[in-house]
This record gives C-alpha cells, sequence and structure tokens, in this order.
C-alpha cells in the first residue's frame, strides 16, 4: 500500500514538472547574486504594452525551476527600491547582465544598512558577460 502511494507521489511529480517544463525559459543569460542586471520588464497602460527597464543589483536568489525568484535592488531619489521577479514569468521580457559583481555572500541584505559609495561592490572578471 505504501508503495503504491510513494509510486503515485512520483507520478504526480513528473507530471508536474512536465507541466511546467512548457513555460520554462531557455533564453536566459547566467546570473549570479551581486551581478548588476537590467530587467525589461512587460507593463500594460490602457490598450497598449510596453517594456520597461528596472536596473539595480540583485542582493537574492532564492526557489528553483519554475519557481526560481531574483530580488533586484536600486535607489531611487535616495530610497532603497527592491523588487522581486519570478525569471520565468511571463512578465519578463528580458535580463541583461550589464556587470558581475564580487560577493562572498549568497545573500546580499547587509545593502539595505548602507548609504552611498559604500553600497557599490568590487567588479568581477572572471565571469564573461
Amino acid at each position: 500500500m505504501i508503495a503504491t502511494f510513494l509510486a503515485f507521489l512520483m507520478n504526480a511529480s513528473e507530471i508536474i514538472r512536465s507541466i511546467e517544463a512548457e513555460y520554462i525559459k531557455t533564453d536566459l543569460p547566467t546570473i549570479y547574486v551581486g551581478d548588476t542586471v537590467k530587467v525589461g520588464v512587460r507593463i500594460k497602460e490602457g490598450g497598449k504594452e510596453r517594456t520597461q527597464p528596472y536596473e539595480g543589483v540583485i542582493i537574492a536568489k532564492r526557489g528553483s525551476g519554475i519557481n526560481s525568484v531574483i530580488t533586484v535592488r536600486r535607489v531611487f531619489q535616495g530610497i532603497g527600491v527592491e523588487r522581486a521577479f519570478l525569471l520565468h514569468s511571463p512578465k519578463i521580457e528580458s535580463i541583461k547582465v550589464i556587470r558581475r559583481g564580487k560577493v562572498r555572500r549568497a545573500k546580499l541584505y547587509y545593502l539595505r544598512n548602507l548609504v552611498g559609495k559604500a553600497t557599490r561592490l568590487k567588479q568581477r572578471f572572471d565571469r564573461p558577460l
């Protein structure tokens, strides 16, 4: 009885994985925490649709597969603004890596407490853009 239940669970996860495979984007660049990226976000205004760029530093990555999320932080008019983006969402048109950052942490939440030039990260040259 337990074996049939486990077999059912395995089949269910395989079915879910096959459905998710249709929606996973393959044209995304390899991105790391600390990278400065420009995310093209589709915005609907009235009946029109346009792409608005959102540029900032990736301070966190979480999730895997279709549920992978990046948190991008930028400073706008002296105020820190963070946005979380589902990587495989249809609202994300493009992601372009502008520069690679040299960091030693998986999450850069400490950037929230820093101001001005202290928030700059050293550039990394060993990984291509």
